[in-house]
């Protein structure tokens, strides 16, 4: 799958930028505030409704402008256009896929896979553990509509049985406990389901993750995922622990009128040769670390999906060393179509500008090829 075009009016810095992109790789060069990363953050847009850097929509439209509008042109086995329109007056917006609105951006997810590696990432290494389960909860989406769905009503079950636990704090009505057994069995059900699906990416996305670290520091560490949760070979051994946690844990949910238990307070632990990342980690082993779960996820995705999802790369080569900054130079052959800012080229000896690929320049959002 390939980006062909973009249009946008009113979009962060750019008034009216169109652009027509390679189907390779796309550097986009320009210097602090130019409106390099605004590219970035309107493809992620037209390919899942959902904002890069989760930005309120007020703030993507250009300064003393109304509305924003979004336009791109993807192609695969056929061509779809996608269009985000938000207008401030009216607080609304509306994504269009191949001139009709849709309603339910769950069915956007996945129908253009997309991968972005952006500054925000060293939150998933050095972050709290709702930043790895964002992680790979986006990943298992983009690849499984059965796991979107199961996360969507996981999180309805979350929000419902948090009210009635409120509402039993507040008020000890004992009509409302058998209304909260019903949704802990509902939460135990779907729980248990979501942690055997996480269970399993695990197991298999550990060897992407190999790989693709391997393919920057060639060998000289091992990564590691463990996610830590419920153990158990089977459904019905996780489905037990689930529910002796819950029911060792009731008073407390009482008392404190919240869900204390489930899969949305696992954590998925990093390691380099068994040393847990977050604790012992480098600076240069924490962005390697993030650099490989997003090329992992990206071969992942592919063979799962069978299309070649687009790649987002955001200023990381002015993050790192001259020998990283080479291997993924090298590294980038190897996958498809991929937008790549900088703020210079001094750091890309090693990268291939020829004919194939394009080269993009930005200036305080007027964009030009170079």
């Amino acid at each position: 799958m390939v980006l062909k075009q973009i249009e946008l009016q009113n979009f962060r810095l750019h008034k009216n930028t169109s652009l027509n992109f390679s189907e390779k790789l796309n550097f986009i060069v320009g210097g602090n505030g130019q409106g390099k990363t605004s590219i970035l953050e309107a493809i992620y847009y037209l390919s899942t409704t959902k904002n890069l850097n989760l930005a309120n929509e007020n703030d993507v439209i250009m300064f003393g402008e109304q509305y924003f509008d979004a336009k791109g042109n993807f192609s695969d086995l056929t061509e779809n256009n996608t269009r985000i329109f938000f207008d401030s007056s009216k607080g609304k917006k509306s994504f269009y896929l191949d001139g009709k609105q849709v309603f339910n951006s769950t069915s956007v997810i996945g129908k253009f896979p997309i991968v972005s590696l952006i500054q925000s990432d060293h939150a998933i290494t050095q972050g709290a553990p709702a930043e790895r389960r964002r992680f790979v909860d986006s990943v298992i989406s983009q690849a499984s509509h059965t796991y979107l769905e199961m996360l969507l009503e996981y999180n309805k079950t979350l929000r419902q049985r948090s009210s009635l636990l409120t509402q039993i704090k507040e008020t000890r009505n004992q009509n409302l406990y058998d209304q909260l057994e019903a949704w802990t069995e509902s939460l135990i059900i779907n729980g248990t389901e979501i942690i055997k699906h996480r269970q399993n990416f695990v197991e298999e996305f550990n060897s992407y993750l190999k790989d693709s670290y391997n393919q920057i520091v060639e060998g000289a560490e091992e990564p590691k995922i463990i996610y830590n949760s419920f153990s158990g070979t089977d459904q019905e051994k996780i489905a037990e622990k689930f529910r002796e946690e819950l029911n060792d844990l009731r008073e407390d949910e009482l008392r404190r009128g919240t869900n204390l238990a489930g899969p949305h307070r696992d954590d998925f632990i990093f390691y380099v040769n068994d040393l847990e990342l977050k604790r012992f980690g480098s600076q240069g082993q924490h962005k390697t670390f993030q650099i490989a779960l997003r090329f992992g996820q990206f071969f992942f995705m592919k063979e799962k999906l069978g299309k070649t999802p687009i790649f987002l790369m955001d200023d990381v080569f002015g993050e790192l060393d001259i020998y990283r900054s080479g291997r993924i130079s090298r590294y980038l052959s190897q996958i498809g179509q991929a937008f790549i800012t900088m703020t210079d080229l001094t750091k890309t000896e090693g990268l291939d500008l020829g004919k194939e690929n394009l080269l993009i320049k930005v200036d305080n959002g007027k964009a030009a090829y170079a």
